[in-house]
């Protein structure tokens, strides 16, 4: 490596405008390029009644995985294949109801060029994309799409960056493409997510961490404040349930309602939570989301909610702290 001179951060920030202006318009010379093929292939991807199979070496390699990776959480059924471990064995993988994407800059990648016919035999579709239509790998596909650049951001114009740019945003717009025509929406993705906050917000429901059987503190409408304090305090609510004689909630009382029955009276050893309870508490049903009564809650300014069936009964509670525990909030 030949000496190099000494930082500049003013060559630096150059250096990054200049491949930032440089990916931007080959992603723009892109856009203006698509025609009737792009809506072709997104049509193929559409009929696949398999898989579709993403596979690329080396940089275009790792752009093929990010893309089946887009795919799959989008709502198409994809998995990525490296191009060189499909020749030897992992191309078992691929059957005649599958979709073949193989990315290449060049269009002349040898493992791609073995690999295109034996999947051609197969039945499988092929696409290709690469950045020379002239190129084999180009007239051995059923469509291809060109993702030629005018020069790479690399100041050799040699290390792949414009141009797998260029691929990656050519997969993405195939995958939105694929989910705008499937109509997959929120609660789809939220599927395929399920441990990100959307998967978690949009498929966590109130029965999914609501507290109930044992766990829950109850009880009755003539109880006196001493037990009503050593429910409250054994099952760690700040509040207990209140039930009245046919089983169903009456109220709740809080730690609030105590502080507020020792104003009123002082001595409060001979009341019952009856005397201080707070009626007609908010409640929610157990299919609603979790989000939901999160917001409900925060709205109210509640701490607790009860959870009733249609009919009134009790069926659970919720804590703030039990939705913030799932991470709906």
């Amino acid at each position: 490596m030949t000496d190099h001179p000494p930082f500049s951060s003013g060559a630096a920030l150059d250096s990054a405008r200049r491949t930032l202006q440089i990916e931007a318009q080959a992603i723009a010379d892109l856009s203006a390029r698509l025609d009737g093929d792009f809506a072709r292939v997104v049509d193929m991807l559409l009929a696949c009644r398999g898989r579709v199979v993403v596979s690329g070496i080396g940089k275009t390699g790792h752009i093929a995985r990010k893309i089946a990776a887009t795919f799959a959480s989008t709502g198409t059924p994809a998995f990525f294949v490296h191009a060189a471990e499909a020749i030897h064995g992992d191309l078992g993988m691929v059957t005649r109801d599958d979709v073949l994407i193989a990315i290449s800059h060049s269009g002349s990648g040898q493992e791609l060029l073995t690999i295109l016919p034996v999947a051609r035999r197969m039945g499988a579709g092929l696409v290709a994309i690469t950045g020379n239509p002239a190129s084999e790998l180009a007239q051995l596909a059923d469509l291809h799409l060109d993702t030629s650049v005018a020069q790479e951001a690399c100041p050799l114009n040699l290390a792949p960056t414009a141009s797998t740019t260029a691929a990656l945003a050519l997969g993405d717009a195939l995958a939105v493409a694929c989910l705008e025509a499937r109509g997959f929406g929120p609660e789809d993705f939220a599927r395929s997510h399920p441990g990100g906050t959307l998967g978690r917000r949009l498929l966590t429901h109130v029965r999914d961490v609501m507290r109930q059987g044992a766990a829950l503190p109850i009880v009755a409408e003539d109880a006196t404040l001493f037990p009503a304090l050593e429910e409250m305090s054994a099952k760690g609510m700040g509040m207990t349930i209140v039930v009245g004689a046919a089983g169903k909630p009456v109220g709740i009382f809080t730690d609030g309602d105590l502080r507020r029955l020792i104003e009123r009276h002082g001595d409060v050893r001979n009341l019952t939570v009856a005397q201080g309870m707070t009626r007609m508490p908010r409640s929610i049903g157990p299919d609603a989301l979790a989000v939901e009564a999160a917001r409900q809650m925060d709205d109210q300014r509640l701490s607790q909610m009860l959870v009733v069936d249609a009919d009134g009964a009790l069926l659970g509670a919720l804590h703030m702290h039990d939705l913030m525990a799932a991470k709906v909030v």
